[in-house]
């Protein structure tokens, strides 16, 4: 008879990604090892392989749950019956929800897929693809006279832009937060600077920076 799997390994394997996670997005994959791993997440280095084979299996793992999560927000959101602009609002919303939960794998994922082996690597930016598609669409479905120009990829692109690099600036105790943020992108995207409505966080005094003028990662947008 096959030996069942212990109860809570499934809740390990979750916290042992969300720990390499965090030291990928930290120290940068190459520079991180299997015993760091372990010590991270109070196993033993013999126990940590029970779950995972080896630091590949780590990076493919956690860029790949990641960017299944975004494919299936998307393919969520356009399952449901709205009108265009409310479409793009909760895309634009619930990515930026993910992230906002994500940091460390979103990092990996746009930092560190480069390490992956050429199967892993497609497979992966096939899923990211697809979640580019699905905004690509809602931008032609505002925008239908754009379909056959140049300019509907593009202006997808800006959007990604401002929702993929918010991790590298905002501030995780500033006095604003991801939703705060995600309206304001959608205002912005959808109507320019004077559509944007300021979120009620945004009308008190502010002692904390919103950005992190110090920090010194240099965000490049991912192929």
């Amino acid at each position: 008879m096959a030996r069942g799997r212990a109860a809570g390994y499934d809740e390990q394997r979750e916290t042992i990604l969300a720990q390499a996670g965090l030291l990928f997005a930290r120290r940068g994959y190459p520079a991180t090892s299997m015993n760091q791993v372990a010590e991270a997440c109070g196993l033993s280095k013999p126990t940590l392989y029970h779950y995972y084979k080896d630091k590949y299996t780590l990076l493919v793992s956690i860029a790949e749950a990641h960017v299944s999560r975004l494919d299936a927000i998307v393919s969520e959101v356009w399952a449901g019956e709205m009108p265009p602009e409310a479409r793009m609002r909760e895309l634009i919303l619930r990515l930026v929800r993910e992230y906002a939960t994500a940091q460390s794998a979103h990092r990996v994922l746009t930092e560190d897929v480069r390490f992956l082996e050429p199967e892993d690597r497609q497979r992966v930016l096939d899923k990211e693809r697809a979640v580019v598609r699905g905004f690509a669409r809602a931008v032609a479905a505002l925008r239908p006279d754009l379909q056959d120009t140049l300019m509907g990829m593009p202006l997808t692109m800006l959007l990604f832009g401002m929702i993929n690099w918010m991790f590298t600036w905002m501030k995780p105790d500033g006095p604003l937060d991801y939703e705060d943020m995600a309206p304001v992108v959608a205002d912005l995207f959808l109507g320019g600077l004077s559509a944007v409505r300021l979120p009620d966080a945004a009308r008190r005094p502010v002692d904390v920076p919103i950005a992190d003028s110090d920090s010194d990662t240099d965000p490049a947008p991912t192929g």
